[in-house]
């Protein structure tokens, strides 16, 4: 008769430890695929933040340019609550992509410059899924599908985004259709044109904000109004982080450096919404 020989103490509650080939962990997560994405081009042990940071980044800006369509088709469907949803994930989410600045926002020139170099003529602004966040938000510029030429899929989705209604066209569709006196020029603008701040629109949401405070529309305009504050927050982190590591140089790829991100950090998204609560 064998005998096999009782479990070592503690070994009874261990979870499943053997799998035929990889984990489902990393089936799932493809973990494996994420951490060797990092192909750093100097010697600097800084880099390596640096990259990953803006790998982060990357993956928080898909994440909410998924939230942001969700409450876009969720307006187009009238349906207001879950267009809050996604909207608030996406506040968390634009909290947690801001904070990705803290690895990289105290970094000297002399430390930044330690790998400048590596990124050649690349820049933030040439992001595809940065600009699908910003095309969402209203912010459109056919010309900035130029840099993206070179990559047919790339240049697919951002010419398809460009062409369809933004996250706040939506949002003023349904005003429309719930009875406000939205202007026929802003809800015939051609899609691809950026949104311009219009007075009509303004005195929209002032009435809006006037009335019930339970609303959905009222909790609407402030779900977008959170969206906005946050990325403004996200604007002027990233101004900051910019001038401290370079001054007032010329940025990667030929940008204007601090002189364009100070500009952009002095424009509101959903621009109504901030200048009706003078008239509430």
């Amino acid at each position: 008769m064998s005998h096999q020989s009782a479990p070592a103490v503690g070994e009874t509650d261990l979870p499943n430890l053997d799998f035929q080939g990889t984990t489902p962990y990393e089936d799932y997560v493809q973990a494996d695929v994420l951490t060797h994405l990092q192909h750093l081009r100097s010697d600097d042990p800084g880099e390596m933040v640096f990259l990953v940071t803006t790998q982060v980044m990357e993956l928080w800006f898909t994440v909410i340019v998924h939230e942001w369509e969700t409450a876009s088709a969720a307006l187009r469907g009238d349906d207001i609550p879950g267009a809050l949803v996604a909207l608030r994930r996406s506040c968390w989410e634009l909290e947690a992509l801001n904070a990705s600045w803290k690895p990289i926002a105290h970094l000297t020139p002399a430390q930044f410059n330690a790998y400048r170099s590596a990124l050649g003529e690349g820049s933030g602004f040439q992001s595809a899924m940065y600009r699908r966040m910003e095309f969402l938000l209203g912010e459109k510029s056919a010309s900035m599908l130029v840099p993206h030429r070179g990559a047919p899929r790339v240049h697919a989705e951002l010419e398809k985004a460009l062409a369809e209604p933004s996250l706040y066209d939506e949002a003023l569709r349904l005003l429309h259709r719930r009875g406000l006196a939205v202007p026929a020029a802003v809800l015939d603008r051609e899609p691809t044109a950026r949104h311009e701040p219009h007075p009509e629109l303004e005195a929209v949401w002032a009435e809006v904000y006037r009335g019930d405070q339970e609303s959905e529309l009222v909790r609407l305009g402030e779900g977008l109004t959170e969206v906005g504050e946050l990325v403004w927050r996200w604007r002027n982190d990233h101004l900051v982080a910019t001038r401290r590591a370079m001054g007032s140089k010329v940025g990667t790829g030929g940008s204007a450096g601090v002189a364009w991100l100070e500009k952009r950090a002095r424009k509101n998204v959903f621009p109504e919404l901030w200048t009706a609560r003078s008239h509430v």
